[in-house]
């Protein structure tokens, strides 16, 4: 039985999917189980990484975990892990870690989840991923008003990764001993700028998208409504004042799977149903 946290998110819906596909023993964890619909011969168990006393019943009796960093008493998760007997934690983290800041709070919550798994004394394999091409979603409200989407850090390639992919790894180390103590740097087939993965998308889409800057102040004015202060401060230090470059293209995903990695278009054409609603009118 492998135990998939996060299974109702981009990468952790996608790995069950796969294991269930492999005929691989499968427990979905997730919190809101009502609103879940787990794929045919999936177990699904309600659990919250944010309540480790509510984990017993989903690690027990797993051999394998997938594990979301970045909550916060991550320390406790792993130990929970540990009491249940789970042989095996792959921990999906980032590659903001590998010579990060300490005192960036993105990277600190990554390097705090690392930590606690690797103290656990859990064999672990680390899966240290860029930027998800699935961010694209933050669009789609804007999408559905018109055609033009506005964007912070305009000038920032990624080397953005489909969710398929990082499962797609996940799936070929889980359990697998020679993967242990191992971490493994992954990323898309291509660095691309927002404007980049607009275009594509216009293409998929058939529309006459079009991209606008947003200055540092209007980007940090907008982010400050959603999201905490010290990851808005994290990412500007990240992506405008350079401390982290994510546009690196690497060989992992097909060295790992055998399957290079899926192209931006390959994945806006897999979720252009999500983003192809007709405008409403413009005044």
């Amino acid at each position: 039985m492998i135990a998939v946290t996060g299974a109702s998110g981009h990468v952790g819906g996608e790995l069950v999917r796969l294991l269930a596909d492999q005929d691989r023993a499968v427990r979905a964890v997730v919190r809101d189980i009502g609103a879940y619909d787990p794929p045919k011969a999936v177990q699904a168990v309600a659990a919250d990484l944010n309540r480790p006393e509510t984990l017993a019943d989903a690690f027990t009796g797993s051999e394998a975990l997938f594990l979301l960093g970045g909550f916060a008493d991550m320390p406790d998760v792993p130990a929970q892990a540990r009491a249940a007997g789970i042989g095996h934690v792959v921990l999906l983290s980032s590659r903001s870690v590998v010579g990060g800041h300490a005192d960036n709070a993105v990277v600190a919550m990554h390097m705090t989840s690392e930590a606690a798994v690797r103290e656990s004394g859990i064999p672990w394999t680390f899966l240290r991923p860029s930027g998800f091409m699935s961010n694209t979603f933050e669009w789609t409200a804007q999408l559905r008003e018109g055609d033009t989407v506005h964007a912070p850090f305009a000038d920032v390639p990624i080397a953005a990764i489909d969710p398929y992919d990082i499962a797609s790894v996940a799936a070929a180390v889980l359990t697998r001993d020679e993967q242990y103590g191992r971490d493994h740097a992954l990323s898309g087939p291509a660095a691309l700028r927002p404007a980049d993965r607009l275009a594509t998308l216009a293409r998929v889409l058939g529309r006459p998208l079009r991209l606008t800057a947003q200055s540092d102040a209007e980007a940090r004015t907008e982010m400050s409504e959603t999201i905490p202060a010290r990851y808005v401060d994290a990412f500007f230090r990240f992506f405008a004042d350079g401390e982290f470059d994510d546009s690196a293209v690497l060989t992992t995903v097909e060295e790992i799977t055998g399957q290079a990695p899926r192209t931006f278009e390959a994945w806006a054409r897999a979720h252009a149903d999500e983003f192809d609603r007709p405008p409403r009118s413009q005044p």
